[in-house]
């Protein structure tokens, strides 16, 4: 890994360089960001995925549905249409992508919408009979063409975006400097056990801005299943489960199965994998030969979205996004924003 750093870093050098002017341009106003009426809220990141923005997005719809009307926008990774889109009761995984279907189907209340030009979408969104209150951008922390209200950035624990590369030598998308953007750094997937003395060596490593609020949250398991049929994580302790998994990081959904003593076989597949028929085979197959009466194939809630339809026996897991502490003033934060937003339109 550190040779292939070392080869490809050449290539990072000149990334960071188009990437920083691009940025600078849009600092010094020669590149257009347009501000909207709406509240817009960006959640993101500045690594190539994985830091668990579907769970924060999810928190943030939780925290203020029950007030106001919400749209998401998401770009629609890998979906197979083009163009602005806003889901109805006919759309499919493949017309939005598999964030955003998890998103419609999952809360009743909001408008969920795609378009990977988010400027478009969000001038779409406002001329609608009935316009969102807010708006949540997913995955729109580069999308420099809007200006968003409040910026959310996520890093994840194991991997601080103070301690990454550029592509293609790391993960960056584009330079560290580019936090000071984000109004709010939220270091995500955090160990239970972390302490006070771990919260400040990572806040020292970091270095926020003084207008820069940082938490903490980690990732929490709810032990009923969903899926095919009702049942709980533990039912299957003495047995054994198929966990197929299409996600950046699966390692704390394994953490959390081996502290639990689930025994599994896991198929492990790239984020936003597209399964093929002989994926399904092969997993299928795994189940038939486990010997146990208690099993079966267990998938995060984005795969899910994916393959339901391809297995008569599968669960998922839902998970949350858990404040470790000042969860009340993050809540506070997102509220007062709205609120002011609101009343200045």
């Amino acid at each position: 890994m550190r040779l292939l750093r070392l080869i490809t870093f050449p290539f990072s050098i000149i990334y960071d360089f188009a990437t920083t002017f691009r940025n600078k341009l849009y600092d010094l106003n020669i590149l257009e960001s347009k501000e909207f009426k709406t509240p817009c809220i960006v959640v993101g990141n500045l690594s190539t995925g994985g830091t668990g923005k579907t769970p924060q997005i999810e928190y943030l719809i939780r925290l203020l549905q029950e007030k106001y009307k919400i749209a998401v926008l998401s770009r629609g990774y890998k979906r197979k249409t083009s163009g602005f889109l806003i889901a109805n009761q006919k759309t499919t995984v493949e017309d939005i992508g598999d964030e955003p279907f998890q998103y419609f189907k999952k809360f009743s209340k909001i408008i969920v919408s795609v378009d990977s030009d988010r400027k478009r979408g969000i001038s779409q969104l406002e001329e609608l009979k009935n316009p969102p209150d807010v708006i949540l951008l997913d995955d729109a922390f580069q999308h420099r063409k809007i200006k968003a209200g409040l910026a959310i950035l996520l890093t994840s624990y194991n991997n601080l975006f103070c301690n990454d590369f550029l592509l293609p030598a790391g993960n960056l998308r584009e330079s560290r400097k580019g936090a000071q953007r984000a109004q709010i750094i939220i270091i995500t997937k955090c160990p239970d056990d972390l302490n006070e003395e771990n919260k400040t060596e990572i806040i020292e490593k970091l270095k926020p801005l003084k207008h820069q609020n940082v938490f903490f949250t980690r990732i929490g398991y709810d032990n009923d299943l969903k899926g095919s049929s009702s049942e709980n994580l533990n039912s299957f302790k003495g047995g054994e489960v198929v966990l197929v998994t299409g996600i950046a990081n699966p390692k704390p959904m394994l953490n959390y199965l081996s502290k639990n003593e689930i025994v599994f076989h896991h198929f492990n597949f790239p984020d936003h994998y597209a399964f093929k028929n002989k994926d399904i085979d092969t997993i299928e197959k795994a189940f038939s030969e486990i010997q146990s009466n208690k099993k079966t194939v267990l998938t995060t809630e984005k795969d899910y979205v994916r393959i339901f339809a391809k297995f008569k026996n599968l669960h998922y897991l839902l998970i949350k996004t858990q404040f470790i502490t000042d969860q009340l003033r993050f809540d506070n934060i997102i509220k007062n924003y709205v609120e002011q937003s609101s009343r200045d339109r």
